[in-house]
C-alpha cells in the first residue's frame, strides 16, 4: 500500500545573530545553513497495518508526513501510496487519506462543529447518504453529540481533538495520518481516541500511521514501530523485539535504550 524509497529533503534556514547592526545587516545580506530533514528514508507498509512512527524533536517525523500526505515535495526518491505519487496526484490523492496535525486545526474557528463538517462533505464531495452514515458512527463513537452545534472556539483540546479525528474521517479514508493526535488530552479522551482508532481498523480497514511522544499510544495501539533520528531511519521492528532486545518490559524505558544506543538523547 505504501512505499518509500531513498526519500530525501533538505531545508534552507536563514542563519541570524542577535543585536540591532545584524538585524539590520540581514535585511540586505543573509546566511544560509542547510538542514537535512531525510537522509534515504525507505520502508514499506501493508494494508491495515498500524504503524508507530517515533524519533525525538526535530528527527524528521512530521517532515516525512507531510511528504506522504502531499504537502511537501521530496528532493529525491520515491513515494507510491495506493498508485498515487502524492505531490503529482494531489486531488485524486487527498480523497483517500485522512490527516490530523494535533497542533493545527482543519475546523473553521467562529463556526459550530456541524457546519465545518458539512463544508468538508462539499469539500470532498461525499454522498449525503455516505456522509450520514459515516457522521452516526464517528458521532456516536467518539461521543460528539453534545458538541455538534458548539462553535469550535469554545471547545476544550481534548472535545476539539475529538472533532478534528472525525473531520479527517468523514469522506471515509482508508489511510490515515496522525501526528501528535492525542497531545495535552486527559485520560478519558486519550482512551476515547485510542478505542476509536482501533475500531476502524479492526471494522473498516484504514491503515494508521501515528506520530507521538507518548509511547503509552504506541504500545496501545502499534504492532511495528519505525525509529527515526537526525533524518535517517534507524529501526524498523516490533514492540516485543524491542523489549527482547533491552531485556525489559516497559515501553518507555526500551524506547529511551535504544534513542540511547543511536545516541539521539
Amino acid at each position: 500500500m505504501i512505499t518509500l524509497s531513498g526519500i530525501e529533503k533538505t531545508f534552507k534556514v536563514a542563519k541570524r545573530a542577535t543585536g540591532l547592526r545584524h538585524a539590520v545587516r540581514s535585511l540586505f545580506y543573509r546566511d544560509y545553513t542547510m538542514v537535512e530533514a531525510l537522509r534515504d528514508i525507505s520502508f514499506t507498509i501493508a494494508q491495515g497495518e498500524i504503524v508507530g512512527y517515533i524519533g525525538p524533536n526535530g528527527a524528521g517525523k512530521s517532515t516525512t508526513i507531510k511528504v506522504m500526505s502531499g504537502i511537501l515535495v521530496p528532493d529525491r526518491g520515491d513515494c507510491e501510496i495506493m498508485g498515487y505519487t502524492p505531490w503529482k496526484d494531489r486531488v485524486a490523492y487527498v480523497r483517500n487519506i485522512g490527516v490530523v496535525f494535533g497542533q493545527r486545526s482543519q475546523l473553521w474557528w467562529d463556526v459550530p462543529v456541524l457546519d465545518s463538517f458539512e463544508l468538508l462533505r462539499d469539500i470532498y464531495d461525499v454522498p449525503q447518504s455516505e456522509y450520514g452514515r459515516n457522521l452516526e458512527l464517528l458521532v456516536d463513537t467518539l461521543d460528539l453529540g453534545d458538541l455538534l452545534q458548539t462553535p469550535v472556539r469554545q471547545l476544550s483540546l481534548g472535545q476539539r481533538m475529538r472533532c478534528e479525528i472525525a473531520a479527517s474521517l468523514l469522506h471515509g479514508p482508508s489511510l490515515l495520518f496522525l501526528d501528535e493526535p492525542t497531545i495535552g488530552l486527559d485520560a478519558v479522551s486519550k482512551i476515547a481516541v485510542r478505542r476509536f482508532i482501533q475500531t476502524i481498523n479492526r471494522e473498516k480497514g484504514v491503515t494508521v500511521i501515528l506520530t507521538t511522544h507518548d509511547m503509552s499510544d504506541i504500545e496501545a495501539l502499534a504492532h511495528r514501530v519505525l525509529l527515526i533520528g537526525k533524518g535517517r531511519l534507524l529501526y524498523d521492528g516490533n514492540l516485543e523485539a524491542m523489549r527482547t532486545r533491552f531485556s525489559t518490559d516497559q515501553i518507555d524505558e526500551a524506547v529511551v535504550k535504544l534513542y540511547e544506543e543511536y545516541e539521539l538523547v
